[in-house]
C-alpha cells in the first residue's frame, strides 16, 4: 500500500542536495518523505549510487539510488562551469537548507564556503556531512562508515569471543549518520525559523556512530571497563542472544528488564535461583545462565520455544530473512513495505497523526527535472525583473 498525502510538515521548504552515495542523501531522504522540495544537484558524472548494488531487470538505475533518492527532484549542474554556477546561486536564493557532503574545504575551493552562502542568504542551514567533522587531525582522511565503525568502538564489539573482530553487513552508519542530519537540521530550521539566522550544522559519521556506544565511554572513564567481544550478548542483560532450536531454527532472546528476566527464569526452571536474582547477579553468573537457556532451547522446536515465551509474556522473536519479512503480517499489516512505480522499498519511517509522510515516487533518472527547475528559476527572475524599484 502506497500512503499518499497532498501536503506534509516541511510543505515550504526548499533543500539543495549536492550530496552523494547514503549518509547525506539519507537526511534529504528523510525531508521529502515529509514534504520538502529537495533538488538533487548531481554532477554531469551523475551520482555512483545509481550504479551500487542491485539493478533490476530492464532498470538503469540501483535500486539503492531508488530508495535513497525517492522523492526528490534532480538535475545536473556542472558546477566549474559559469553557467553552472550562475544557476546554483539562483536556486540558493530561495533555498532553507543546503546539504553537502564533499571533503572538508571542497565546498571552499569551488566558490561555495559557508561564509558567502550566508552571505547570500542569511536565513539557509548548511548541512555539512563528512566522515571525521570539518576540523581535527582526521578531517582530511577518506571517511567512510566502515573506517568509522573501526575507530568507534563498534567493530571491536561485533563477533564471537574467539573470532575477528567484524563489521556491520548493512550500511549502518551512514542510516545513522542520515538520522542525526535529519534531527540536526530540524533543530537549525527551528532556530531560524524564530530568528532568521541561518547556520552550518557539522554531522560526522564518526561522532553518529559514536553516540550509540552508549555508557560504554563513562564506564571506561570511570572503572576502566572495555567490553570484550561477546558474539549475540551484551554485558548487563543475561540472557540475551541469538538461540538454536531443535529443528534447526533460530530465535532471539531478550530479558532486559527484572521483570521479563523473572518469567524467563520460571520458564526454564529456575525460580528463586539466588545466582541470577538480579541484573548484576546474571552479569556475573552470565555463563551458567546462558548455557541453560541454550539447552532448554536446543531440547524444543522453535515453535515451542515461541509459543512458551509468549505464553509467559516473555521476549522472543524467530530470525527473520527478507522472504520472512515478505510473509509477515505485522509488516503487512503496518505497511512497512510501500510499492512506488513498481518498486518495493521501507515506507515513511516514522508516522505523524495528521501531518503523514508519503513516499511519492523512487529516485528518478538522471537529470530528469532540469527543464522544470530551470524553467521556475527563470520565472522567479523575470518576476524580480518585474517588481517596481
Amino acid at each position: 500500500m502506497n500512503s499518499q498525502s497532498k501536503s506534509g510538515p516541511l510543505d515550504g521548504v526548499r533543500v539543495l542536495e549536492l550530496a552523494t552515495v547514503v549518509a547525506a542523501p539519507g537526511t534529504g531522504k528523510y525531508l521529502a518523505d515529509f514534504g520538502a522540495d529537495v533538488i538533487k544537484i548531481e554532477a554531469p558524472t551523475g551520482d555512483p549510487t545509481r550504479r551500487m548494488g542491485w539493478i533490476g531487470p530492464s532498470e538503469i538505475d540501483s535500486y539503492f539510488w531508488k530508495l535513497i533518492n525517492r522523492n526528490k527532484r534532480c538535475i545536473s549542474l556542472d558546477l566549474k562551469t559559469p553557467e553552472g554556477k550562475a544557476a546554483f546561486w539562483a536556486l540558493l536564493d530561495d533555498a532553507n537548507v543546503l546539504i553537502e557532503n564533499m571533503r572538508p574545504g571542497k565546498l571552499e575551493a569551488l566558490g561555495f564556503g559557508p561564509d558567502k552562502l550566508l552571505r547570500r542568504n542569511p536565513g539557509i542551514v548548511i548541512l555539512r556531512v563528512s566522515g571525521f567533522g570539518q576540523e581535527g587531525p582526521y578531517a582530511q582522511h577518506p571517511g567512510f562508515a566502515t573506517i568509522a565503525e573501526a575507530l568507534s568502538g563498534l567493530a571491536s564489539l561485533l563477533g564471537e569471543p574467539e573470532g575477528p573482530p567484524l563489521l556491520p553487513p548493512i550500511a549502518l552508519t551512514d542510516e545513522v549518520t542520515a538520522l542525526v542530519g535529519a534531527f540536526a537540521t530540524l533543530a537549525a530550521l527551528r532556530h531560524a525559523e524564530k530568528t532568521g539566522e541561518g547556520q552550518v550544522v557539522d554531522v560526522s559519521l564518526l561522532e553518529s556512530i559514536f553516540q550509540i556506544m552508549g555508557p560504554l565511554v563513562s564506564a571506561f572513564a570511570h572503572m576502566g571497563y572495555i567490553q570484550p567481544r561477546l558474539g549475540s550478548g551484551i554485558p548487563y542483560t543475561v540472557p540475551r542472544g541469538t538461540y538454536q532450536c531443535a529443528d534447526g531454527k533460530w530465535v532471539a532472546i531478550s530479558s532486559s528488564a527484572d521483570s521479563v528476566a523473572a518469567r524467563v527464569l520460571d520458564l526454564v526452571g529456575l525460580t528463586g535461583d539466588h545466582r541470577f536474582i538480579d541484573f548484576q547477579a546474571r552479569s556475573a553468573n552470565r555463563e551458567a545462565l546462558e548455557e541453560i537457556v541454550r539447552a532448554w532451547v536446543k531440547e524444543r522446536a522453535s515453535e515451542e520455544v515461541i509459543r512458551a515465551f509468549r505464553r509467559a509474556d516473555a521476549a522472543i522473536a524467530p530470525l527473520y530473512d527478507m522472504s520472512d519479512i515478505f510473509r509477515d503480517d505485522h509488516f503487512r499489516d503496518r505497511h512497512m513495505i510501500t510499492e512506488v512505480d513498481g518498486v518495493a522499498m521501507q515506507n515513511v519511517v516514522a508516522r505523524l497523526s495528521k501531518t503523514p509522510g508519503a513516499v511519492r515516487h523512487p529516485g528518478r533518472p538522471f537529470n530528469a527535472d532540469q527543464k522544470q527547475i530551470l524553467a521556475q528559476l527563470r520565472e522567479r527572475v523575470s518576476e524580480k525583473d518585474d517588481e517596481p524599484s
